[in-house]
């Protein structure tokens, strides 16, 4: 009797649901959609203005994605074949609830506060939070500092969860949980509340137990019970089922009530049983609007600047480390919307393609090193291995010559040496890389990107042919919660995607990039570790303003 499950993926612009075959992954149907409402940076729907740094989305846009693709999915099949569904979000991407899980924002009083609204995964505006909380942990030579890359990042869950505390102390107060996105989307099918031990693990210094509350009561007295008060709620690791599809989930959605669902995930992390990795050395780039860099090893080191490591936080019996890029396809499409002229945008009109599309083909014309130019890849500050938010972009080598798609291509070239600049440090202390995977938009869609990578990197990268990496992932960890694979290794091997291209380093162009990525590893240094300050002197004048 065949048997499916669903995964469904929720990104930073849309969500994607995939229906496959737990005998070999085959996708059977898939759907997606926009979030209605995109990012919310500027102001909130009834107009509040938001000040820099801030990232948030309404939490409706998440609903509609299971009312536009849950449906169509279940149309293809039997229902009753359908044994599970798997849910991975981006993280620490966090909102305020009650206790029966309605999100705040959705309330009279709260719609007009910032602070009751999702802050997504790339929410800088607890910057000052995160850095207090390093310096605290530093003078208090807490454990658990050294498993985070040594430094506090922005992006998770407690530099919001203070942020909001001191910013927004109603709102802190009438919260029953913060939830992941991914745990309450869980919920929303289950009708229970559980907490991923990944996204806890990764993203709240969660090591089996927290932080002493000392600890957070150094920070803010009204801080000190956070764990008890507002991160309740049984833990959960990768593969187990939170539970089972409500009738009332059932009915809204077209699933079979009972139908089992997976404890939620990190839209990353589940892509590395999609390309059918099973074990250690092999490191997956996940490349997209920003990028997450996995890899397991056999056993738990520190690594400067890394987002973590967690024992089972990726496949169990694994120590997973996770590193990351703030800004990758998210400063393209910066570039292309701010930097690009008029001319070009009505070249690529005429022509039947996209902007990007037409700066790919004039920059892949062009050599290694041809245009002058190097650039820092920190338009959304850098998350590894600097793990500082505070930091800005730059591109050094314009003159009057410099034509848009050489800044395009050294905006490219910039990722590829931040890419790099991680698998140096992995190596450095001694965990092993031995293959380079690349899964995402921008892998399948950009090969001359793909070639850079290998070029810069000194090594093939592997491109996946998982169109829909992250929900595949997310499907295959529904099979361990049906039953249907005893492990998530297991099931990555029945149901993962296998390789599809490989670019492999032109020798020519490995010489120059490392000259090259010598040149960013200068800059890097300089603006990032203290040479100069002058990225976070601007940025405080800006913010003044």
């Amino acid at each position: 009797m065949p048997r499916y499950t669903i995964g469904v993926d929720f990104g930073s612009l849309s969500g994607r649901a995939v229906l496959v075959d737990t005998k070999d992954g085959t996708e059977i149907a898939a759907a997606q959609l926009d979030y209605p409402h995109a990012i919310i940076d500027r102001c909130l729907p009834d107009g509040t203005p938001l000040g820099t740094d801030w990232a948030l989305q309404h939490p409706q846009d998440y609903l509609d994605v299971l009312d536009a693709t849950l449906p169509k999915l279940t149309k293809a099949v039997n229902a009753d074949d359908i044994v599970g569904i798997g849910i991975d979000c981006t993280c620490s991407t966090v909102l305020p609830v009650s206790a029966d899980g309605t999100p705040l924002c959705l309330m009279p009083q709260f719609e007009s506060e910032p602070h009751a609204w999702v802050k997504m995964w790339k929410h800088h505006g607890g910057q000052q939070q995160a850095q207090r909380m390093t310096d605290l942990a530093v003078e208090r030579k807490e454990p658990w500092l050294d498993l985070y890359g040594g430094r506090v990042n922005a992006e998770w869950y407690f530099p919001k969860l203070l942020e909001t505390l001191e910013k927004a102390p109603q709102v802190y107060n009438a919260m029953a949980h913060y939830v992941e996105v991914a745990d309450w989307l869980v919920w929303q099918l289950c009708g229970r509340l559980t907490r991923s031990a990944s996204c806890l693990g990764y993203k709240t210094f969660y090591t089996g137990i927290f932080p002493d509350k000392t600890f957070f009561a150094a920070l803010n007295p009204a801080f000190e019970n956070v764990t008890e008060e507002k991160v309740s709620g049984p833990v959960l690791a990768l593969g187990e089922c939170a539970g089972y599809v409500t009738q009332q989930a059932a009915d809204r959605w077209g699933l079979k009530a009972g139908t089992a669902v997976a404890a939620g995930n990190i839209d990353a992390h589940v892509c590395v049983p999609a390309v059918g990795i099973d074990g250690p050395g092999k490191l997956l780039a996940i490349i997209g609007t920003s990028t997450c860099h996995i890899v397991m090893g056999v056993k738990t080191v520190p690594v400067p600047g890394m987002s973590g490591v967690v024992q089972g936080g990726v496949l169990p019996g694994y120590a997973g480390y996770e590193a990351g890029q703030s800004s990758v396809g998210d400063q393209f499409n910066w570039f292309v919307q701010n930097c690009v002229s008029a001319e070009v945008y009505q070249q690529a009109k005429d022509m039947g393609i996209s902007v990007q599309a037409l700066l790919t083909q004039k920059a892949e014309k062009l050599k290694p090193g041809q245009s002058g130019l190097i650039a820092l890849d920190w338009w959304n500050g850098n998350r590894s291995v600097l793990a500082d938010t505070g930091l800005t972009g730059l591109m050094i080598g314009m003159t009057m010559q410099t034509t848009p798609e050489e800044m395009y291509r050294a905006l490219i070239e910039s990722t590829a040496y931040g890419a790099r600049m991680i698998l140096d440090t992995y190596r450095e202390s001694c965990v092993p890389i031995n293959a380079f995977y690349a899964s995402g938009g921008i892998p399948q869609k950009n090969p001359m990107a793909m070639q850079i990578y290998a070029d810069v990197l000194r090594m093939p990268v592997i491109v996946t042919n998982a169109a829909q990496g992250p929900a595949l992932g997310s499907a295959i960890f529904a099979a361990v919660a049906a039953g249907v694979y005893a492990s998530p290794a297991e099931g990555a091997r029945a149901m993962g995607a296998a390789g599809q291209m490989v670019y492999t380093p032109i020798e020519e162009n490995v010489h120059i990039y490392e000259m090259l990525y010598q040149e960013y590893r200068k800059l890097h240094d300089f603006f990032g570790c203290g040479g100069n300050e002058v990225m976070k002197r601007l940025k405080a004048l800006r913010i003044q303003k």
